[in-house]
């Protein structure tokens, strides 16, 4: 904008000039040599006057140039005439009325030319940026951050007008009312212009998302009125920058946060995009896939097969993988083809879900239906066949009492096993209730004692229990009962006449919960296979089946057994020889955190 304003007030002042040019043209002429050398003198003056008030930083580049062009202008009031700086190789990296980037090597020039030789250059010439004859003056100067020439021009214009005003009153009224008018043409000039500048600057910093840029003009015409264009127009972009940001962030923190796995890719099979749960499924990370294609996931070549049928076929897929790295995996892909709203196609869109838990349980419940059916079939096909005898006629009165006998215990059978069942499904979907309350342990287990003595009794099996006298801890009771009235009973049911089950209780400290206490129930029976022992905790699952259900056993105790302590937040092992005796050891925190 500065040019244009530069260029009103020229045509105002050259319109007077033109009116005051036939009055000092013959005193002018002949004082006018003199007066140039004077002129030159003083501009050589305010150079050195210059060079001793400027600091000369050691700068380059774009630096250089903002310092020196920010130094002229400021500058070009106190020497009243244009400052130009030029570092030695020509280059004008400073000048107070042009852009310095857009100016011409100044080396070829002549004033520049004397100045390197007679150490001061001064010449008269005619000025394309300002359309007049000039006087320049140049010396060179080298300081520790500078080494060229500094560079004053004048308007011969002006020096006629100083010569004038000089020598007639009327040329010095002319001159004022040069002066004047030149002021007001350039008030006039920058009036127009100032508000443009800043317009011009708040659209650059807008263009490079300084959206909080505005206009600040006070004004009621046009101008004024653009300027709220302006501003109106940054408060739109900064309010959807923001919306469109918020959008972001809420679409990066649903698809961080989402449980399936999002799989983006484009037309060609570059991966576009991949979320959290999908670098977990996968063991990816994101940063070292986008951008490159599909086939980078090599690992897992059955997915990368069917991503190439959907890329290549663009249809929808629903299909179940089995993945083996990280860890092993079920996955389901699902996956459609994106196409906008003009028909053109963009990629494919994957949503990968991890069913093998679903898979699991659904396998357990299949395996666990299985095996109450079958549970279930035995004892009722003993009840049915007996009574089928029944009803066809026993005439022996103790073969019937002992047909009846039989279907008693198989009923009392169906009983435990339903009862076990249900139990056991109250606990597995958390539907059983836990109330804690401190117990006293010796009194506890006395008690306990009590009811498994007539079967020990029975089998001539002895009972030793060793619990301190002191010891409390903080328990459900009857859940802690059940516990031990089925590892003893298994113990007892296990052990062959004259053996001994023993039952040992003493506090530890257990590393995750602290204080703990430890319960051993040991006995002297048959013992369990090393390959069994992983699976004992299994529903349904017994070592010995015929020795199992002769004892009268459901299969279900110790899955009951040990889904009591783990809502106890403790943990059941066992240690077993075949043919020596089986350890089942329980550790249970001594205070218990409510859930």
């Amino acid at each position: 904008m500065r040019p244009i304003r530069y260029r009103l007030t020229l045509m105002m002042m050259i319109l007077i000039g033109l009116s005051m040019l036939g009055a000092g043209m013959a005193m002018a002429n002949v004082f006018k040599d003199s007066h140039i050398d004077l002129q030159e003198e003083n501009m050589r003056r305010e150079i050195n006057l210059i060079q001793a008030m400027m600091d000369f930083p050691e700068l380059t580049g774009e630096e250089a140039v903002s310092y020196y062009t920010d130094k002229s202008k400021q500058l070009r009031t106190l020497a009243d005439a244009r400052l130009t700086f030029i570092s030695k190789d020509g280059v004008v990296i400073g000048d107070s009325e042009s852009d310095p980037s857009r100016m011409d090597n100044h080396l070829s020039r002549e004033e520049i030319i004397q100045a390197k030789a007679e150490g001061m250059g001064s010449i008269i010439r005619y000025s394309s940026t300002i359309g007049e004859d000039m006087i320049y003056v140049a010396l060179p100067v080298k300081e520790d951050g500078f080494d060229g020439f500094i560079r004053l021009s004048m308007s011969l214009k002006t020096v006629d007008q100083g010569v004038r005003q000089g020598w007639t009153v009327m040329g010095g009224g002319l001159i004022i009312l040069f002066v004047i008018a030149a002021f007001v043409s350039y008030r006039v000039a920058a009036s127009m212009t100032s508000p443009l500048e800043k317009i011009t600057s708040v659209a650059r910093r807008i263009t490079k998302r300084d959206y909080d840029a505005r206009v600040q003009l006070n004004r009621k015409d046009e101008i004024g009125q653009l300027s709220l264009a302006i501003n109106a127009m940054a408060d739109s972009l900064q309010t959807q920058l923001k919306t469109i940001r918020d959008n972001e962030d809420l679409l990066q923190s649903v698809l961080n946060n989402m449980t399936g796995g999002i799989l983006l890719l484009s037309y060609d099979g570059n991966i576009v995009l991949i979320n959290r749960a999908a670098e977990e499924m996968l063991g990816i990370k994101a940063d070292h896939v986008i951008g490159k294609s599909y086939r980078e996931l090599r690992q897992h070549y059955e997915l990368t097969k069917l991503i190439e049928q959907g890329l290549e076929h663009r249809n929808q897929i629903h299909e179940e993988r089995s993945l083996y790295f990280p860890v092993e995996s079920i996955v389901r892909l699902d996956g459609v083809a994106m196409v906008q709203d003009d028909g053109a196609y963009r990629g494919m869109l994957f949503l990968l879900q991890d069913v093998t838990d679903i898979r699991r349980l659904e396998r357990m419940r299949s395996e666990f239906v299985a095996n109450v059916s079958h549970e279930l079939k035995t004892p009722l096909a003993a009840v049915k066949g007996f009574a089928e005898t029944l009803l066809g006629g026993v005439q022996d009165e103790k073969t019937s009492r002992s047909f009846l006998q039989i279907i008693y215990d198989e009923s009392e059978r169906l009983n435990r096993l339903i009862r076990d069942i249900l139990e056991l499904s109250k606990i597995e979907s958390k539907r059983i209730a836990m109330e804690y309350s401190p117990i006293h342990l010796s009194t506890f287990f006395e008690s306990l004692m009590e009811l498994m003595q007539p079967a020990a009794d029975h089998k001539k099996i002895g009972l030793q229990i060793q619990v301190p006298e002191e010891l409390f801890m903080e328990g459900d009771e009857d859940k802690l009962r059940q516990i031990f009235t089925n590892l003893l009973s298994n113990a007892i049911n296990y052990t062959q006449e004259g053996g001994r089950v023993q039952l040992t209780v003493r506090e530890i400290h257990m590393i995750d919960h602290g204080e703990a206490v430890e319960f051993i129930v040991k006995d002297s029976g048959i013992g369990i296979p090393k390959k069994d022992l992983p699976r004992i905790f299994e529903r349904f699952y017994r070592v010995n089946k015929s020795r199992s259900r002769s004892s009268g056993g459901t299969g279900l105790g110790l899955s009951i057994v040990k889904h009591l302590v783990d809502l106890h937040h403790g943990s059941i092992r066992v240690e077993s020889e075949l043919g020596m005796g089986s350890s089942f050891i329980i550790e249970i925190p001594l205070l218990q955190e409510n859930d």
